[in-house]
């Protein structure tokens, strides 16, 4: 299985030099397509050119990006509602009152707030993710004892979206850190946990590297990383799954955009399911690690169950919910149709 497609050039049945017998001659022009596959390299010059890792990985790392691009321009105003619910759920009695409130106070562009970093974030994540996806499926076949060119099941792909995922949560755990604190700004002022101040992109980097140095920018990092191996394991197993019942027995590289939608779509739910209390306890530590030293993942989760009680852990899952399928489900169709459109422009070479 790949995540993406594309086709190889057509291979002529009959080989320079080979005799058929007459029986078996082949039709004028019979030739045999086969779908592309990073473990099916060719023979001939362009093949070889497609089964390169360096050009596999500048492409799915270019697609990872049109993703991510997708999936926040989507999805940003419900991610902006589940941050401020998470992290400040005595304020909102539930998604109609958290925007009713987000509009009066700021208007429209609250909406929007921490959209550059979102949109970094997406980007940088998606790109390394869907880039070490293909290395670490390579790794699984080495793990359970598969040739290189065996494909996977969606278990096994699964596994290797998780082990990619700790690579991108490296990249994401900085950016998504300013995103949360851009999103929270207001209510963190309002209700004087921090002084008023400029609430753009680089006054919330400086103050992070004023305060804390380069190690600031990882605040959260723990809780980000339990959110995304086992997330993402979610993530993608929903999505081949879902990409499985839809092509019925044929290849799912020839499914279209409606079945690719509502297949990235049914991989969020199934992410977000398993580990939204994680992303809300995450959303904490890095909103209110502003106001000084902030307890870590376990004394955070406790302090919550005790405090607010268990429901305080899914605060916000309303908007994420809604965001999962347009927000995820723009974020395959891109990848699939990208990297099928660099691939196939790369046959032509």
């Amino acid at each position: 299985m790949e995540v993406a497609s594309g086709l190889l050039p057509a291979i002529q049945l009959q080989t320079p030099g080979q005799v058929f017998p007459s029986e078996m001659q082949p039709h004028p022009g019979y030739v045999v397509h086969i779908l592309h596959s990073r473990e099916l390299p060719s023979t001939e010059s362009s093949g070889t050119m497609k089964s390169n890792p360096a050009i596999q990985a500048a492409i799915d790392l270019t697609a990872g990006a049109a993703g991510g691009t997708a999936c926040v321009l989507t999805g940003q105003p419900f991610d902006t509602m589940k941050v401020k619910m998470q992290t400040f759920p005595d304020l909102y009695r539930g998604l109609t009152d958290c925007c009713l409130k987000t509009y009066s106070q700021v208007g429209f562009r609250g909406f929007y707030k921490g959209t550059s970093p979102a949109l970094i974030a997406n980007i940088a994540e998606n790109s390394v993710l869907f880039m070490c996806y293909g290395f670490c499926q390579q790794v699984v076949r080495k793990m359970v004892g598969l040739d290189r060119q065996a494909k996977l099941s969606d278990l096994q792909n699964a596994a290797a979206g998780s082990f990619a995922s700790a690579f991108a949560a490296l990249v994401l755990c900085p950016t998504e850190l300013v995103k949360c604190r851009l999103q929270t700004m207001y209510e963190m002022e309002s209700s004087g946990k921090i002084a008023a101040s400029q609430n753009t992109v680089w006054s919330v980097v400086k103050e992070i590297f004023r305060k804390d140095g380069p190690l600031g920018f990882y605040h959260g990092l723990s809780s980000t990383l339990l959110r995304e191996v086992p997330g993402y394991f979610f993530f993608f197993g929903g999505y081949e799954l879902s990409r499985s019942f839809f092509a019925s027995g044929k290849s799912k590289d020839e499914l279209g955009p409606v079945p690719l939608m509502l297949s990235g779509g049914f991989g969020g739910i199934c992410l977000w399911l398993a580990v939204y209390p994680v992303d809300c306890i995450k959303s904490r530590i890095q909103v209110l690690s502003m106001t000084g030293k902030q307890t870590g993942l376990v004394r955070t989760f406790l302090g919550i169950v005790k405090n607010e009680g268990i429901t305080a852990l899914y605060s916000g899952l309303k908007p994420t919910m809604i965001r999962a399928f347009p927000a995820n489900g723009a974020l395959f169709l891109a990848y699939e149709y990208s990297r099928k459109l660099m691939m196939n422009q790369l046959e032509a070479y």
